[in-house]
């Protein structure tokens, strides 16, 4: 999940909703999936999607004067990594990763040894901003990817499902940038512009951003993503509490652990001053749509930090209270009153 590469020439959950799409299957076990060592790297609501097509920000071509990038994951330290290409890596296993996604920096686009299929690469960019300004993220081409993986020690990746699992991945980056999108939309300009824009439940942000006239600052809205973090043996405190909940109401909360999770640092402009975010996104999977479609679910928000809980509360709280209070009805009464 999350394979932002760095290296270029240019380059329903907490937000309670993501669009559902359709598209390939990922492969049963997808390695993606499982156990990606992750760390972090300095510089540069709940949403059931079904996997659709997608794309990780960055450039790939082999040459002298584009250095070459890799993924968000650290694996220089096994064993297995220093195997598969002893010649070509450095000494230092600090030196061997991209500080901006702590990946190998040498994935090369050549085929693997005794590969039986060739892969396309071809890398596509992505919609978000890098935090350095230097255009959008690019994802990995399917050939890196599987080098990649190879190089994880995933030497049984069916070589056929690759570019399906760089679709079904990229689409997910994609699907959690925009519900951070939707936070920035709400709270980049503070807390009470935010309350405003939340007041009438989340149905009618837009209407409240034009009323109050926020919408020209919420259209020309510039977040960028800075670097982020893979942290998917570190279960999140409401993803524990919601197993918890499964155990002791397994009708009304039972559910899977999410499979990953991701911290990304975005870069807010309040008022003309950068200010970096965190936000939490886990990554569920559903039940599969009566297609075969796979589904999955992004549970995306702020850190818990003092102005993250802040903006939780506000977005959520609002929404449930315009709900309580049939606030779209009271309004309509109203209306037809004034007629």
């Amino acid at each position: 999940m999350g394979w932002f590469w760095a290296d270029s020439s240019q380059g329903k959950i907490e937000s309670q909703r993501l669009s559902h799409h359709g598209a390939r299957s990922p492969p049963p076990g997808c390695p993606i999936h499982k156990h990606q060592k992750s760390a972090d790297a300095m510089t540069s609501a709940s949403t059931p999607i079904s996997a659709s097509a997608g794309s990780c920000p960055v450039k790939h071509e082999s040459s002298q004067s584009e250095p070459l990038s890799g993924c968000p994951v650290p694996h220089g330290s096994r064993p297995y990594a220093r195997e598969y290409n002893k010649d070509s890596e450095p000494q230092s296993t600090i030196s061997k990763l991209n500080p901006l996604n702590y990946m190998f920096r040498d994935l090369s686009q050549a085929p693997a040894p005794n590969q039986t299929l060739a892969l396309p690469t071809s890398r596509e960019p992505s919609t978000i901003p890098r935090g350095n300004g230097d255009g959008n993220w690019e994802y990995p081409s399917p050939q890196q990817m599987y080098n990649a993986l190879l190089r994880k020690g995933y030497t049984d990746t069916d070589v056929t499902a690759v570019e399906s699992m760089v679709s079904v991945h990229n689409f997910l980056n994609e699907g959690a940038w925009a519900e951070i999108m939707d936070w920035e939309k709400r709270f980049a300009g503070g807390l009470y512009k935010g309350w405003r824009m939340c007041s009438h439940g989340e149905q009618n942000f837009d209407a409240m951003a034009k009323k109050y006239g926020y919408d020209k600052e919420v259209e020309d809205l510039s977040p960028s993503l800075v670097r982020f973090q893979g942290r998917p043996k570190d279960m999140t405190p409401k993803a524990a509490m919601f197993q918890v909940m499964g155990w002791l109401y397994p009708g009304a909360f039972g559910t899977e652990p999410p499979f990953d999770r991701h911290d990304w640092y975005v870069s807010r402009d309040t008022d003309g001053q950068r200010k970096e975010v965190r936000y939490i996104i886990d990554y569920y999977s559903g039940a599969p749509e009566p297609t075969g479609e796979p589904v999955f679910y992004l549970d995306v928000r702020p850190a818990m930090t003092p102005t993250g809980v802040a903006e939780r509360a506000l977005r959520w709280g609002c929404d449930v209270w315009w709900r309580a209070i049939g606030g779209d009805m009271r309004e309509r009464e109203q209306l037809t009153k004034s007629k």
